[in-house]
């Protein structure tokens, strides 16, 4: 765990993202590279990567119907607890490296982008980014978000979950169990076959109407399968058949494909079901009829408190990272981001060149990635 005595040379941002030759400004000017939000241990947050994290949400807000100007007001309001995720995030990027995850998230980044590739009938990783890129999407924007939301988890499920699933005690897990029956009783289950057609560059009309003849043709007789392997655009994984699903239970499915089926027998077929994606014809190859009677199962029940207690304890631990770490927020920031660290920083100290120790001061200034030109 990093101590929090620290040499007044830590307070100096060492990190910088350099601008092409061309940009650069004339010999002995300086050079602001990027404006350093916060100091996080040996890492820092930029103003750039906050202006990313922004776009994002404000492009997200978007398409959820905000129109352009209530999205940018609505992640405006929120840009304090922005720079606080991405604090707390740097905190558990860092520990992952600690933890010596880094090759471990890295092949998972890798399975993940094949395992895309491979769902869009893509052959290559090139071809992959150029599919990524006409869609406006840019391939190491991907991989990054991809990268750090892994060794997110991986540190989570390390350091808390883990821990938190194996730490109950036999008569916790019977007391639970007892108290909380309704949360056993064993749901219906359903294995489900899939048609998919997708909209993407295709008119919705033309892929409804597609959808509605191979509805039609099913329920005259069609193999589902057949007609899965010529015409669904979503293939399945794990050496199941191009037209297998899955099995199910129905209160994990969503509201919508549980309503779609709701009152389909085994070996019939749902209407065509549109989503954001396209459409879905969903095939019910077996119903397995649920129990009133509550069955106890030692991991069901480790899951079941681990899921409700995890919240609190990830947060604790964020706290922890945060108390034990150097955090250090700019001036224009410190403010509105502080206060949701809640960090006690009463104890952190920094170094002076003749050996003592001083609080630091409490007028951070602002800090900017600054590279004089030699």
């Amino acid at each position: 765990m990093k101590s929090k005595l620290v040499t007044a040379a830590l307070s100096t941002i060492v990190a910088f993202i350099f601008l092409p030759a061309a940009a650069r400004a004339q010999e002995g000017e300086p050079v602001v590279v990027d404006e350093v939000i916060a100091q996080v241990n040996d890492g820092v947050v930029t103003l750039s990567q906050l202006k990313r994290e922004m776009k994002e949400r404000v492009d997200t807000l978007k398409q959820n119907g905000m129109t352009e100007s209530q999205a940018n007001a609505e992640v405006q309001a929120h840009k304090a607890e922005m720079i606080s995720i991405l604090i707390s995030e740097q905190l558990l990027l860092q520990k992952g490296k600690e933890l010596d995850f880094t090759e471990k998230v890295e092949a998972e980044v890798n399975k993940r982008m094949l395992e895309t590739a491979k769902d869009n009938n893509i052959t290559s990783m090139d071809k992959l980014c150029e599919a990524m890129t006409q869609a406006g999407l840019n391939c190491e924007d991907v991989r990054r978000t991809l990268r750090t939301e892994i060794m997110k988890q991986a540190v989570f499920e390390n350091e808390v979950d883990s821990k938190l699933f194996y730490g109950f005690s036999s008569d916790e897990l019977h007391k639970y169990f007892d108290a909380h029956h309704d949360k056993f009783l064993k749901p219906e289950s359903v294995e489900l076959s899939e048609i998919f057609l997708s909209l993407a560059g295709k008119p919705e009309a033309d892929v409804k109407a597609r959808a509605g003849q191979l509805a039609d043709q099913l329920r005259k007789g069609a193999d589902f399968c057949t007609l899965a392997a010529a015409y669904s655009e979503r293939q399945a994984t794990n050496g199941q058949k191009a037209c297998k699903v899955g099995l199910f239970q129905t209160t994990d499915l969503r509201p919508d494909l549980a309503a779609a089926i709701k009152n389909v027998k085994a070996g019939g077929v749902s209407d065509p079901l549109k989503s954001d994606e396209g459409y879905q014809i969903l095939r019910v190859d077996k119903r397995e009829a649920g129990s009133n009677t509550p069955t106890f199962h030692e991991n069901n029940v480790r899951l079941a408190m681990s899921s409700e207690r995890s919240p609190k304890a990830h947060e604790e631990y964020l706290q922890k990272l945060r108390d034990d770490a150097f955090i250090k927020v700019a001036k224009d920031y410190n403010e509105s981001v502080q206060p949701l660290l809640k960090v006690k920083q009463d104890f952190l100290v920094e170094r002076s060149g003749d050996g003592s120790t001083r609080k630091p001061e409490k007028k951070k200034g602002k800090i900017l990635g600054i590279f004089p030109r030699p």
